[in-house]
């Protein structure tokens, strides 16, 4: 019998096992949201897909993918959406290599304030709802760069609901303000969330491999 979704989330983070590498297997994580990362040119990136660098150079956008829902979670995932606001993160835990990670994680991108569209009212309820970017990244995107002869390296995207209330802000010098090469290497995303309250909702991620030399 086929997987729904959300479980085939779990279990294709699990095969690549950034259960237990990113997300540690005591946090009992059960993703509540869905979302794929959309690059120029309509490039979708899904559960373990393959790109290539080149198109991955662009910093994406991120695609909400509607569910029906029971009553008991659609006040999460329908009505409320458009008043939730989530923070992304997107990690390497593969730096330099998977084989030699010595400087896992390697963060690529923290971007807070996202905002769902309301979801409409149509009978479908399939329409693509692109997330609204309302504020600036924390962590300028830096696309993928897999080292010469480093292998395959796991690019992950971890999505966390922002506490209700107030509007998140990450404290001005956090260290994921730090842009420059050595100030992104050996961060912890699962303990960036629990640092300041968020609750991670999704994960997604791609595969990209590097060029040998």
């Amino acid at each position: 019998m086929a997987l729904d979704p959300l479980s085939a989330v779990v279990t294709a983070l699990e095969r690549e096992s950034i259960i237990p590498d990113v997300i540690p297997k005591t946090s009992g994580f059960v993703p509540t949201v869905l979302f794929s990362v959309i690059y120029p040119g309509g490039i979708e990136a899904v559960l373990s897909i393959e790109l290539l660098r080149e198109n991955t150079l662009e910093e994406p956008e991120i695609n909400f993918t509607p569910m029906v829902t029971s009553d008991e979670t659609a006040g999460d995932l329908t009505s409320n959406r458009g008043e939730t606001s989530y923070t992304l993160v997107m990690t390497d835990p593969d730096a330099p290599s998977r084989a030699d990670p010595k400087y896992r994680q390697f963060r690529h991108w923290v971007i807070t304030g996202l905002k769902s569209p309301a979801i409409s009212s149509s009978p479908s309820g399939t329409s693509s709802l692109i997330a609204l970017k309302t504020r600036a990244s924390i962590t300028p995107y830096r696309p993928p760069g897999p080292p010469p002869g480093s292998g395959s390296h796991r690019y992950c995207f971890l999505l966390f609901q922002e506490p209700a209330g107030n509007a998140f802000t990450v404290p001005e010098g956090a260290k994921e303000y730090g842009a420059a090469l050595e100030e992104r290497r050996s961060w912890n995303a699962f303990e960036f969330g629990t640092q300041y309250g968020l609750k991670l909702v999704g994960a997604n991620y791609f595969i990209v491999k590097s060029v040998d030399v």
